[in-house]
């Protein structure tokens, strides 16, 4: 019996190059071309030759297959999903620590996969790299990567991340950037441990890896009710603070780089109740999925929106949190009144995870199903932004699914891309 140190195929696609090689699902790919093959980076990086041989193992026994892409670049191949690199550190703000328990034990995995930062944009620490993994991003050109500073001040960072490794933070960033490897940065701004001076001396720090570090974002701390109780929210005046030192940033860098670099994350602009900057200012929006630029570009397209390619004749039904519905109300007001369509806006309160969280991913379908009680009429379609659903699946982080809402409101349900562009497309097709 072969030792399995490949990984399994999932699917391959008929058609493709490795199926009319006859490689098929269930099959174990132990290398291309003499290289190991772990998960998908590593298909996809010993691949990209014009030809190549697999080795593979089909119930316990060996063959071997050249692939050449004349005529075709597509190989079909999809191996089952790698295991996660779980976290080491106890973070005092980590978001995972603050969930109930009860929930699916998906949710209560804590991410420290340089491949899940790479691949998806996942936010990791830098504190449980070995050579071997610092070999292969170089190697494999593993770029960009998205890291969790919150702090150059090494004491500072031990105690916010609860790992005596955190303080060398600066030395892996100088190995990766050496090399060449991009990277974006997050801070979690924590009142009273990285805020002030620490957060103007992070930035200081940070910026000197300019270019190869493109962007440094400056995020809340999200804090539930469920969470560490000797970490305090960001207040107005916090958010406020944050601002005017990026904003001071942001002038010397644009005058010295012509990028401004440094980003406040939209959040911080809710809490303080400050304007946001025009959407040119956030460049290319490197960390819009960290919340960085999102209520902007929306407010852009918005302002600048002609008309309904169609109008529908179905009313509509459509939910936000708690921080985005003026805005999102704002826009269903103008939307109504100009074509004569009927789309109803409503703010859903977090009570799951507590008032404080008043963004639109971190929405239970328990908490959207109380708001529309009463509310919803038969007639309405739900509209459901696929940001508050986990998974891959029509789940919500209670378990609760959409068919159960559509079951338990009696009306149809509609699960929508969460942007502007989502909003219309969902809107025209609709009828």
């Amino acid at each position: 019996m072969v030792k399995k140190n490949g990984n399994t195929i999932e699917a391959v696609s008929e058609g493709s190059l490795a199926y009319e090689a006859g490689v098929r699902p269930a099959d174990e790919l132990i290398s291309i071309n003499g290289h190991s093959i772990a998960d998908e980076i590593d298909l996809l990086f010993y691949s990209n030759e014009q030809e190549f041989s697999m080795l593979l193992s089909r119930r316990g026994k060996l063959y071997e297959r050249t692939i050449n892409k004349v005529g075709g670049n597509y190989l079909g191949i999809e191996l089952k999903p790698f295991k996660i690199t779980t976290c080491r550190n106890r973070c005092t703000f980590c978001f995972v620590n603050q969930l109930p328990k009860g929930l699916r034990k998906t949710l209560y995995i804590k991410d420290e996969d340089y491949r899940m930062s790479f691949l998806y944009g996942s936010y990791i620490t830098l504190t449980n790299l070995s050579d071997a993994d610092k070999q292969r991003i170089v190697e494999q050109r593993l770029s960009p990567l998205y890291i969790s500073v919150h702090s150059t001040n090494e004491e500072i960072r031990k105690k916010l991340l609860g790992s005596p490794k955190a303080g060398e933070i600066l030395k892996e960033i100088q190995f990766l950037i050496k090399h060449k490897i991009k990277l974006h940065a997050q801070i979690v701004l924590c009142p009273g441990f990285n805020d002030g001076s620490d957060l103007e001396h992070t930035i200081t720090d940070l910026r000197k890896f300019y270019p190869y570090l493109s962007s440094i974002a400056v995020v809340p701390v999200g804090l539930t009710a469920h969470g560490n109780k000797k970490m305090t929210p960001v207040t107005k005046e916090d958010a406020l603070s944050a601002i005017a030192t990026i904003e001071a940033f942001q002038k010397k860098f644009m005058k010295k780089y012509g990028e401004q670099i440094v980003y406040g994350a939209d959040e911080l602009y809710l809490k303080g109740e400050h304007p946001f900057p025009p959407l040119k200012d956030y460049g290319e929006l490197h960390q819009k999925e960290n919340g960085v630029g999102l209520v902007p570009e929306f407010l852009h397209r918005a302002e600048r929106f002609k008309k309904l390619k169609r109008i529908p004749k179905t009313p509509i039904s459509l939910f936000t949190g708690m921080s985005f519905y003026p805005y999102l109300k704002q826009f269903a007001n103008k939307l109504n009144k100009k074509t004569g369509m009927d789309l109803r806006v409503f703010p859903v309160e977090n009570l799951f995870f507590g008032t404080t969280v008043t963004v639109t991913g971190l929405l239970t379908g328990r908490d959207i199903m109380r708001t529309f009680m009463g509310q919803i009429r038969p007639e309405e379609v739900l509209f459901i932004p696929d940001v508050t659903l986990r998974d891959g699946q029509n789940m919500f982080l209670d378990d609760t699914t959409t068919d159960f809402i559509g079951e338990a409101l009696d009306v149809k349900i509609k699960i929508i891309e969460s942007s502007f562009e989502g909003l219309i497309k969902a809107i025209e097709e609709l009828d």
